[in-house]
């Protein structure tokens, strides 16, 4: 008695799957199957290794800008731990429009990026010559005390556009509000060997014992070819065969330093209100 058909295994029915094992090593369906199947592997592989090392990254991401502060305050020792070091900072979240501090954030924890990406903590801009298209009503700046407890430096964030990409940094100002430290650039994609040369030390450099504004209170700071009438005590010379990547830090660092960024806080430190 010849067995029914429909009681046989899928591989004697000559199925889907017996079909597709019978065809050819090199068949098309085959090589598409192996190609698919890799490609998920590969992708579930990746996607495990980016969730199980988020946490690092992070910490790491967290450690390399507390380098850069440390570095634009002069005062990075590469023998000490940077946590340590970094513990001789005083965060604080700044309101720009009032340029008073504010408790309403937690200055440890307050993201300055996401509260400019946040509709409910920044504004559009109109006019924008730094190039950021939102500005962040808050930001977290950091006061480096002396031994008697008096301010000796603030380090201020600030970024803007320069030719490929948003140019993320510190600058550090002395006690005046006015004389600058240093500035540094910490995340930026610029084309290397020319706007990229916002990180050359010599060029870094040249910030230090540059001045904000006159006498007078007129900002004048500038990153040009040719030094303004005010003089060189105000004059960063640009980037060699980097025009756009030096106009980007022109204007990013007058915008911030204007009454549409740092501007209130810095006339509020000047008047003796930043304890």
């Amino acid at each position: 008695m010849s067995e029914d058909k429909n009681t046989l295994p899928e591989t004697a029915r000559g199925g889907p799957i017996a079909r597709f094992m019978a065809l050819p090593t090199d068949s098309v369906a085959k090589t598409l199957f192996v190609a698919v199947t890799l490609c998920l592997v590969a992708s579930m592989i990746v996607s495990a290794a980016a969730v199980a090392l988020r946490p690092t990254q992070e910490i790491n991401a967290l450690k390399d800008k507390q380098i850069n502060i440390l570095q634009v305050a002069g005062i990075y020792d590469p023998e000490k731990d940077v946590l340590d070091s970094f513990a001789a900072f005083e965060p604080h979240v700044l309101e720009l429009s009032t340029g008073a501090f504010t408790q309403e954030f937690d200055a440890a924890s307050f993201d300055d990026r996401a509260a400019a990406d946040d509709p409910a903590t920044s504004i559009a801009l109109e006019d924008d010559p730094a190039g950021i298209v939102r500005q962040g009503k808050y930001v977290t700046v950091y006061l480096l005390r002396d031994d008697a407890g008096e301010i000796d430096k603030l380090i201020m964030p600030l970024h803007g556009y320069g030719l490929w990409s948003t140019l993320y940094g510190f600058i550090a100002l002395e006690e005046n509000g006015n004389d600058i430290f240093g500035l540094q650039f910490y995340d930026h994609a610029e084309t290397p060997g020319l706007g990229a040369e916002v990180d050359n030390p010599r060029w870094k450099a040249l910030w230090n014992g540059k001045r904000l504004s006159d006498e007078d209170g007129t900002l004048q700071i500038s990153v040009t070819k040719a030094a303004p009438a005010a003089g060189k005590d105000y004059h960063i010379d640009a980037l060699a065969g980097a025009t756009l990547t030096t106009n980007g830090v022109h204007n990013l660092v007058r915008f911030w330093m204007g009454e549409a960024g740092y501007g209130p806080f810095l006339d509020t430190l000047k008047a003796g209100d930043v304890q």
